[in-house]
This record gives structure tokens, sequence and C-alpha cells, in this order.
């Protein structure tokens, strides 16, 4: 995959800089561009939009778990051959 928008819901904690450069230390992920939709007491809801060489959709909803973050949904996928 090359590209990729999830909806992603994460604590507050880390903040959105550390986490986008958290995301950018998996492999194939060379840009990371990140929307906060909505925010609560305890939770951030994000639009993350993912782009790179190869990314591994399993090893990212792993990764990003690491920070106590979940992917709710898969908004938009490009794949190149």
């Amino acid at each position: 995959m090359k590209n990729l928008v999830l909806d992603v819901l994460k604590p507050h904690s880390p903040p959105l800089p550390e986490f986008a450069s958290f995301l950018t230390e998996l492999d194939g992920i060379e840009r990371v561009d990140i929307t906060l939709v909505e925010m609560d007491e305890k939770t951030e809801s994000l639009k993350v939009e993912l782009s790179g060489s190869a990314i591994d959709y399993e090893a990212l909803k792993e990764h990003v778990g690491k920070q106590g973050a979940v992917i709710h949904s898969v908004d938009h996928v490009v794949v190149e051959k």
C-alpha cells in the first residue's frame, strides 16, 4: 500500500507531534499527516493520512497499539504495482 487514510482513536498522551513521529518509525512509512477531528476528556479522534513505499497494515495496527491507540476504520487506500 502506498497511501492510507485512517480513523484513529488515541489517548491524549502522547501529544500529536510525538505520535506522528512515532508512526514514521515504522518501515515503509515516509509521510504522516494528522488532523484532530474531535477531543473529549480522555481521548482524541484523528484522521491519519499515511504515505510510503510499502505500508504494512498489520504491522501498523500493532505499532499504534503500543501508544494505546486503535484504528477504528480504513477510510481510503491507494495500492500501486
